[in-house]
């Protein structure tokens, strides 16, 4: 029996891009008040090679697909928004740009706790305990990089956005009609969110390192970046499990850290912005067959 598809997306600069089975939609109010949206056919690597889609692989091929195809969403949505005569990406930029952001990720959130780490384990008898410890300084880390971004107002109404997406799949979820009304009756708040997958990597290093006893600095580094697709591929199965609504009680437990610190990364959106996140969502909808075409929102 084929597993259930879970639609999902990403809030992007003025805008919502939304994946389904076969096509990504990014709709862009731009400034004029038009909201534009791009389709495109899409098609992952697991397709070529089913080996790809087993348990605790799929993830990292996930994860890899989801940062590319949101580098090129942000990419269109910057270009939309600041005009048409704004240069887009090319391969070349969109690669230095997935790579500088992982640079930053790993300098972030694996080699700066590592030093840290590093001064304070000779006070620290238990292996156990100093994992743990390693664990919860990322995830404050974690906690301050967005409290400190969203102090930023561009930043702000890119939370609406990612609330006004969280809305409208929670609508659709529910099998309410896609209106303005009924997604705004829903919450912020989604288990599959990106959000929660990263404080779900963060839980699952406690667990996976605390196998490793306490490397060296320069090889806890390398540990942690060779042991990075495992923990994501655990990160990825538990999410999923997490989105079903008959996920064992424990992770649903799990999932609370997560669903909290949404808080942080999503904020009300106004009815525009949910206007755009319909717009987007129905589109891959409809390119699914899964919509009517009379059902597109149209905004004059």
């Amino acid at each position: 029996m084929a597993e259930s598809f879970y639609y999902g997306g990403q809030a992007v600069i003025e805008g919502v891009m939304m994946r389904g089975q076969t096509s990504l939609a990014i709709a862009v109010r731009k400034p004029s008040g038009e909201i534009v949206t791009k389709e495109e056919k899409i098609s992952s690597v697991t397709e070529r090679f089913p080996i790809l889609k087993r348990p605790l692989i799929r993830g990292s091929v996930a994860l890899v697909e989801a940062l590319v195809l949101g580098i090129r969403a942000l990419n269109y949505s910057a270009s939309q928004f600041a005009g048409e005569e704004e240069e887009q990406l090319g391969p070349k930029e969109i690669a230095l740009t997935l790579a500088l952001s992982l640079l930053l990720t790993v300098g972030l959130f694996i080699v700066l706790p590592a030093f840290v780490i590093r001064q304070i384990q000779g006070y620290i008898a238990s292996n156990v305990l100093l994992n743990t410890v390693e664990g919860l300084i990322k995830i404050a880390f974690f906690l301050a990089y967005v409290a400190a971004i969203s102090l930023m107002k561009d930043i702000r109404r890119v939370f609406q956005y990612h609330g006004a997406e969280h809305k409208a799949i929670n609508c659709y979820e529910a099998g309410d009609p896609l209106t303005v009304e009924a997604v705004r009756s829903h919450s912020l708040i989604h288990k599959r969110c990106g959000t929660s997958f990263i404080i779900f990597v963060l839980l699952v290093s406690i667990f996976v390192f605390s196998f490793f006893g306490r490397p060296p600095f320069l090889q806890r580094v390398l540990l942690h970046l060779a042991l990075l697709p495992v923990v994501a591929g655990i990160s990825y199965e538990l999410i999923r499990l997490a989105g079903r609504k008959d996920s064992p009680w424990i992770i649903d437990v799990l999932s609370r850290p997560g669903m909290w610190t949404q808080r942080l990364t999503t904020r009300e959106p106004d009815d525009e912005q949910i206007e755009v996140a319909i717009q987007s969502l129905r589109a891959v909808l409809l390119a699914d067959g899964k919509a009517a075409p009379e059902s597109r929102l149209i905004v004059p």
